[in-house]
């Protein structure tokens, strides 16, 4: 009979440690995975806009490059700006660096040694040879530059310039003036 009343409350000290930790893991639900920029490769970019036209953002980097690595880590993590890009541009990942050729409108791209280094020749032809990393380069539907934005830009600050491009304000507003009403608004 003793041994029967052990068990009893052995089994009755389980169910009190084990109650809140079932209940703990019923009412735990996975976070849902977040939002990522829809990155695609130039080739990409260039076969999406056959089907549909928008403008493209090119993200040029480097491996060797923090300021890239912190501006992936927040700025294009940030959900108000994966949820604008995906919706409104076609987002190139551009490694400024890469050695593959890219043949953009018949004209072949290449890789150039430089130094210890080197460059790619579409990288250099759309950031104009100011080559600092990163930097932001907005395209318009056929693939022509509108503007080039060197350098890390936090979310707050990105905001306003995606805004400027992907809502076409660029083409009846200035800058100042824009991103003034856009700071206004609350946005």
């Amino acid at each position: 009979m003793y041994t029967l009343d052990l068990i009893k409350i052995s089994t009755i000290m389980k169910w009190i440690y084990l109650t809140p930790l079932l209940a703990l893991l019923m009412g735990f639900s996975p976070a849902e995975p977040k939002a990522e920029i829809n990155w695609m490769s130039w080739e990409e970019a260039v076969e999406a806009s056959e089907t549909e036209q928008r403008k493209v953002l090119v993200d040029f980097y480097t491996d060797w490059c923090g300021w890239c690595k912190r501006m992936d880590k927040t700025t294009y993590e940030d959900p108000s700006v994966v949820d604008y890009i995906n919706k409104n541009y076609y987002a190139v990942k551009f490694d400024a660096e890469q050695k593959e050729d890219i043949v953009v409108k018949g004209r072949t791209f290449k890789f150039v040694k430089n130094g210890r280094r080197g460059y790619h020749e579409l990288a250099a032809s759309i950031m104009q040879g100011k080559m600092s990393y990163p930097t932001t380069s907005f395209l318009d539907e056929n693939f022509n530059l509108l503007t080039n934005v060197p350098g890390f830009q936090q979310a707050k600050q990105f905001m306003p310039i995606l805004a400027y491009f992907g809502e076409d304000a660029y083409k009846s507003e200035g800058w100042n003036s824009f991103s003034q009403n856009y700071m206004k608004s609350g946005k």
